[in-house]
């Protein structure tokens, strides 16, 4: 029974959010904004990759391609007189997973809405609320910003089923970070953050309890202004922690992995941009190792900007 639990587990590896969470490589984050501004984002993602699990399982060849497209729409505004931003994304995907098991060919596709996630964040010192004319003499300051992230469990699952899109369960990421420029072009971020779990009460088969530990995870970015509103960066993520156990077996299954990817940015137009973003696993020990193409559209809509005191830091 062990044997077939620990087996199970590793198929579910294929689950996207499960993944994704602390894959996230997000450069400037907590980029500075004006406040009343409204940010309507649509995006596309292509990974493709393998899973890294025990080789002892019967399970060979592990493999999954993801496809998934994204709608989300920001705010910003001011909060205790600092400049804040409320994020929410709905993501819809489509999953294709084959292995050899036992020396049998299995295959298997899923399409649907995956977990909706919601983000706040706030910058703590050295971000005041400002207008988007006063944002356009501020000067590039030191900034210290924290986030809570909350993935809800709204995608499509099946209790039946190994491979789902949604998780059946909460996440939450309390998250810290600070952005330092170098002069009128340089910036480096970092981020240290934690994903906490709640229990999944319906694993498959349906039955089953799954627990998970605390994630940590770290994201170092160091990006370049070719414009004011063109910019490439370079970025890394590390994760760790996070074994988990299913009906109080212990699967086995802690984190330790790394990934590295690039980010441009540019305009078109005064309110409309474009991200595009290639990453991959520089040392994946156990669990998802997916190179991953995304692009994205962003248009900017500007609310009212009436005039700001903005309390000094």
């Amino acid at each position: 029974m062990k044997y077939l639990t620990i087996t199970i587990t590793a198929l579910s590896l294929l689950i996207m959010a499960e993944n994704s969470q602390a894959q996230d490589l997000d450069p400037r984050a907590y980029a500075r904004f004006p406040v009343n501004l409204t940010l309507l984002v649509a995006g596309f993602s292509y990974s493709d990759g393998g899973v890294l699990i025990d080789p002892t399982l019967p399970i060979k060849d592990l493999h999954a391609t993801v496809e998934s497209t994204t709608i989300a729409v920001g705010h910003t505004f001011s909060l205790l007189h600092q400049t804040a931003q409320a994020t929410i994304v709905m993501p819809f995907g489509w999953a294709q997973a084959d292995a050899m098991i036992n020396g049998q060919s299995q295959n298997a596709t899923r399409s649907g809405f995956s977990d909706l996630r919601l983000r706040i964040s706030m910058l703590l010192f050295g971000a005041p609320a400002l207008t988007l004319a006063e944002f356009a003499k501020a000067q590039r300051r030191t900034t210290i910003g924290a986030s809570l992230t909350i993935i809800a469990p709204t995608g499509e699952y099946f209790p039946d089923k190994l491979i789902n899109l949604g998780t059946s369960r909460w996440s939450f990421k309390p998250e810290l970070a600070i952005s330092q420029p170098f002069g009128n072009r340089w910036l480096i971020d970092l981020y240290a953050g934690i994903w906490f779990f709640t229990t999944n009460d319906s694993f498959y088969p349906g039955t089953s309890v799954r627990s998970q530990d605390p994630m940590g995870s770290f994201q170092a970015h160091l990006s370049y202004n070719i414009k004011p509103t063109m910019w490439v960066a370079l970025d890394m993520t590390f994760y760790t922690g996070g074994m988990s156990t299913v009906d109080e077996v212990d699967m086995h299954d802690r984190q330790s992995n790394s990934r590295i990817g690039a980010t441009m940015v540019f305009p078109l137009g005064r309110l409309n941009s474009v991200k595009m973003a290639l990453s991959t696993g520089a040392i994946i020990r156990y669990g998802a190792d997916f190179t991953t193409l995304s692009v994205g559209w962003q248009r900017t809509f500007l609310g009212k900007q009436g005039k700001i005191v903005p309390k000094s830091n």
